[in-house]
Formats: C-alpha cells, sequence, structure tokens
C-alpha cells in the first residue's frame, strides 16, 4: 500500500518506505511489536488505518447489533487493504433513561462519543474515521470527531427499528408507549392494554421508527452529504431480528467508499460546507423532524467552523413546507419511506422545486444532484407517505419555529408539526424539574388553558438538558396534547408533539426570565410574530430578579465537568 495512503498512521507505525536504520522506523519499534501482539502481521505496517467509532451496548435495541456491523467494516477493510480500529463508546436509552435520574447524562453521552472519537483517532495516529451511528445522540456523536478533525471519513447509520404490534394495535414504536402511560393515568386505558402495548410495541433492534430524532439525523446526515445515498431510512433487521443483507452490504459499501476517499484526499469539511448545512434544515422541515436536530445541526456546524446560528432555520422553515405523513405528526414509520425509495426521493422533489442546492459535493464523489437523478419522483409513485410540494402535508411555517421574546430573549424552540395555532395564552403551573411536573399531570392537576413550566432543566440546570417526553407525552395521553402548553428551558424526544416549546434560553440556571416565572403568571405564544413573552409587569420581574438565587452546586464527576463547560442551547450545547 502507497505511503500516501498513510497519511498520519506512519506515525504509529513508522514509514514503511523508509530503511529500516532510519531513525523513526527504529524510534517505532515498540509500537510495532505491541500491535503485533495485538494481530499485525509485517504487512499490516503499510496498511491505512481506520477508526471505527462503534456506539456499541447490548442495553438498548437501537444499537445492540452494532457489534455485527463494526465487525463487517472490519473485515471488509482488510479485503481492501486497510486496518479497523474499533473505538466502542457509551451509548445512553433515551427510551430507557427517560423520566429518570439517568436521562441527565443523555445529551452529555453526544459530546462524550465525540470525544472519544477524537482521543482514539488520534492516539492512535489513525487516517480516516468510519462513523457507525444509531440511537438519537450517536448520530451527531459519531459524525462530530470527523468535523472537529478534518479528516477523511464517511458515516452509517444502523437503521430504523421495524413498527410494532399487539391484539387491537397497529404501527406502534416508541411514542405508542408512552403516550399509553398517560391514557392509563387519566383512566382511558386499563393495566392489561397498557401491558400489551409494552409487550408490542419494540418488536427488535434498530433506532425509533418514527421522524423522531435518531431517523431525523440519520436523514439530515445523508443530506449533509456525509453518509451515502439511501442508507438513512432503511431497517436495521427482518423480522426475524437479523440484520438485513441490505444493512450488511451497506457496511461493505461505506469500507470501500472510505477507501477511495483515503485515495482521493477528500476531507469532511469539503462536504460539510454551509450549502449542505442549508441542505440538512431543508430536509428536516419537509420531513417534520425532531427540534433535537436543532441542537444537534448547531454542534456539527460548530465542529465544521460553519458560521450558521439558530435564527437560520426560521429562514429556511419559512420556505420549506412539510411534506412528510411521518410519525409524530403522521401514521407512517422510516420503513414506510425507505419501502418507497428512502430519502432520495424526497430530495428529488426538494431538488425540482429549487429548495436544496445540488451542487454540493457528497461522499460518494458526485454532487447531491447526481445522487438523486435516478430517484423515483413522487409523481409516479403510488403512495402517502411523502406529499408533493403542490400538496404539501402543512405549508411552509408550521413545523418548527425559533421564537424569542421576554420569556426567551436569546431564543426557544417551538414544535408544532402542521398543528393549525396562531397563538396560545395561559396561566402557568410551574415546576422545578420534571418529576413533579410528571406526578401532577398523572394527579389530574392540569385543565385546558395552563401552561405547564418545566425549569431547571436546562444544558447546566439539570445538567444535561433532559428531554420532557414523559410529561409531554403524558399530556397527550390525557387529551390535553391541544389545550395545554408544555414550556420549558429543557428539551423534547422526536417523539413529542402538542404545543411543546423548548430550549428557552438564558436558561433557569443562567437566571433566565424563566427562573422568575410564578403560578399564574400570564405567558402569550405568537406564532405568526414568532413571540413569547411573560406578561408581568417590568417593576414586579425586577423585584424577583432581585430576591433570586441560583441553586446551590453539589455536583461532582462527569456532571459537574459538564456543568462547567457546556454552552447555551442558542448554541447547540456544545462543550468547547
Amino acid at each position: 500500500m502507497a505511503a500516501e495512503l498513510k497519511p498520519t498512521s506512519w506515525k504509529l507505525t513508522g514509514n514503511p518506505e523508509t530503511p529500516r536504520e532510519d531513525p523513526h522506523w527504529i524510534k517505532r519499534t515498540a509500537a510495532r511489536a505491541h500491535l503485533r501482539a495485538a494481530g499485525f502481521k509485517e504487512e499490516d505496517f503499510k496498511k491505512p488505518v481506520f477508526t471505527i467509532v462503534n456506539p456499541y451496548s447490548n442495553a438498548l435495541p437501537c444499537n445492540n447489533h452494532f457489534h455485527e456491523l463494526a465487525d463487517i467494516v472490519v473485515k471488509e477493510l482488510e479485503k481492501l487493504g486497510g486496518k479497523g480500529f474499533l473505538c466502542n463508546t457509551p451509548v445512553v436509552s433515551d427510551g430507557e433513561t427517560m423520566g429518570s435520574n439517568g436521562m441527565k447524562y443523555s445529551l452529555i453521552s453526544r459530546d462524550l462519543i465525540a470525544d472519544c472519537g477524537e482521543l482514539m483517532h488520534q492516539a492512535y495516529a489513525a487516517d480516516s474515521i468510519i462513523a457507525l451511528g444509531g440511537c438519537d445522540k450517536t448520530v451527531p456523536g459519531v459524525l462530530m470527531p470527523l468535523a472537529r478533525l478534518n479528516t477523511p471519513g464517511i458515516s452509517l447509520y444502523g437503521g430504523t427499528i421495524l413498527p410494532g404490534k399487539c391484539d387491537g394495535h397497529e404501527h406502534l414504536d416508541a411514542c405508542s408507549v408512552m403516550e399509553a402511560i398517560g391514557s392509563y393515568g387519566a383512566g382511558i386505558m386499563d393495566i392489561e392494554e397498557l401491558h400489551k402495548i409494552e409487550c408490542g410495541s419494540l418488536p427488535g433492534s434498530g433506532a425509533c421508527g418514527g421522524m423522531y430524532t435518531a431517523n431525523t439525523m440519520s436523514s439530515a446526515v445523508e443530506a449533509l452529504g456525509m453518509a451515502l445515498p439511501g442508507t438513512a431510512s432503511s431497517p436495521a433487521v427482518t423480522p426475524g431480528n437479523v440484520v438485513t443483507e441490505k444493512k450488511k452490504e451497506q457496511c461493505r459499501q461505506v469500507a470501500a467508499m472510505a477507501m477511495e476517499n483515503l485515495k482521493a484526499g477528500v476531507k469532511t469539511r469539503d462536504i460539510m460546507t454551509k450549502k449542505a448545512f442549508e441542505n440538512a434544515v431543508t430536509v428536516l422541515y419537509a420531513l417534520g423532524g425532531s427540534t433535537n436536530g436543532v441542537l444537534h445541526l448547531l454542534a456539527l456546524a460548530h465542529e465544521a467552523d460553519v458560521d450558521f446560528k439558530i435564527e437560520e432555520f426560521n429562514t429556511i422553515g419559512s420556505r420549506t413546507p412539510l411534506l412528510s405523513n411521518l410519525q409524530p405528526h403522521g401514521k407512517y414509520h422510516m420503513k414506510d419511506l425507505d419501502d418507497i425509495g428512502g430519502l432520495p426521493v424526497v430530495m428529488r422533489e426538494l431538488l425540482e422545486a429549487g429548495l436544496i442546492h445540488g451542487d454540493c459535493m457528497t461522499v460518494n464523489g458526485k454532487t447531491m444532484a447526481e445522487n438523486v437523478r435516478n430517484a423515483p419522483r413522487l409523481a409516479d409513485l403510488k403512495q402517502d407517505v411523502i406529499n408533493p410540494i403542490s400538496k404539501p402535508f402543512a405549508p411552509a411555517g408550521r413545523h418548527i419555529i425559533i421564537l424569542k421574546g421576554s420569556l426567551a430573549p436569546d431564543s426557544a424552540v417551538l414544535k408544532i408539526s402542521g398543528k393549525q395555532i396562531e397563538h396560545f395564552t395561559g396561566k402557568a403551573v410551574v415546576f422545578d424539574g420534571e418529576q413533579k411536573a410528571f406526578d401532577a399531570i398523572m394527579q389530574g392537576q392540569l385543565k385546558p388553558g395552563h401552561v405547564l413550566v418545566i425549569r431547571y432543566e436546562g444544558p447546566k440546570g439539570s445538567p444535561g438538558m433532559p428531554e420532557m417526553l414523559s410529561p409531554g407525552a403524558a399530556l397527550v395521553g390525557a387529551g390535553l396534547g391541544n389545550s395545554v402548553a408544555l414550556v420549558t428551558d429543557g428539551r423534547f424526544s422526536g417523539a413529542s408533539h402538542g404545543i411543546m416549546l423548548g430550549h428557552i434560553t438564558p436558561e433557569a440556571r443562567d437566571g433566565g426570565p424563566i427562573a422568575l416565572v410564578q403560578d399564574g403568571d400570564e405567558i402569550h405564544i405568537d406564532v405568526l410574530k414568532k413571540t413569547v413573552d411573560l406578561v408581568v409587569p417590568e417593576s414586579v420581574l425586577a423585584e424577583r430578579r432581585a430576591q433570586w438565587q441560583a441553586p446551590a452546586d453539589n455536583l461532582r464527576g462527569l456532571l459537574a465537568k459538564y456543568r462547567r463547560n457546556v454552552s447555551s442551547a442558542h448554541r447547540g450545547a456544545t462543550t468547547y
């Protein structure tokens, strides 16, 4: 293998093209001895090294098949003349930790995964990164070190879960379980029915099946150009819970493309440009993606050194209609999108309408326009998974909206997903923390017209900015999804729907106005004006502000470190 394919790994192994007496070759003798003990043969020192960022655990269905995917990638690299070094990272399941203390670690894991990828890649002087993403934060987390280091590389999504079913229920998923809990609490469902949904909703491996955060980010990464066309939507496993042949073949294709890109000298920032981010955000709006996509795309832009601010989401959202009929706002799942041709079908529709940049370079060496040229046209398909731009699921400006106002001087993120809401005014019912709010919902304390305020759940406050899916889904399950607004400095699951306003900044722990809200205060949300205001006289707020004190800081370990370093959600909650 030519030395130019070892642009950095020669620093680990020594340069195989230099004489054995070369001082650097001699210096690396101990490293080669250890590598021989790990299985290297003489010819392996001539091969390029690929970091395989692999967030594997057997604790969650989203990623419990990743050991198999990573093994396929490593074996294919061997066939192609490369060496794959596994970087097994932590992974936190939102679905399993939701509503518990473990949820504090969810968003934290995104940046920890990125740091793990950087650490292993740099420590072993590897030449390229292959990033395997699955559960929510892992999709941006594994891509962040590529952008940070501007290394050659490629991303592959581990796949979506198949829809679940049980007696009397079809098209089930993770959201179905959470909303069933709310229905049980409201007396709409009995315990036997709840248990049936628990047992039937998630049939096997794969990330949450609707247009939730994992599938939002897999789509965004493909739209960025960092994943091969059509890989964002394919299921992880068969109905028998065996990794699909399609996903195995994608692993082999990714290994081959990583090798080709290394030969061509293509680096991540050649692909992750400002126009590529505009494409990704356009796709997020067209599909009705998760509000977490706002956080993660801001973080990725930060890593890629691209000037992309939160206000640009409104600019793009104001011209991009909602096309998808996918959960949580619609009835279908990601598998159904895959069945009609996957994301290329959507992107062709957007390209032909002039809504995305077709000249953006992608990871396979082709432009975005070339990648979608042969995708089926929506007009030629008989389906209702994706609506045409001529007849969208909802018009532009009816999905994610960035608001500002006296309650959120920096920004807040509202998700309406096509709902016909122009404004909402209600009286605040305030809780410092999620658990008390959830208990109040289950006890029937929330009534139509209330604004449920959950604070001290921001990046610094909780810390970790946990998702408020449990109280949000409980509201929906109790029949209050369209009559009670939920306002928080925390964030929402991609499965959340209703009147959900999160990411309030400045957050409560930083002394933002949300820290000053009291029970009975009037809060006004104006969708058309893109404002959210606390309707309380400034003189009253000044008195409250003078009396306010930040909660005591008694954290230790990772949570303390995160609180000290994390930025505002306004900037993606990055840690450096």
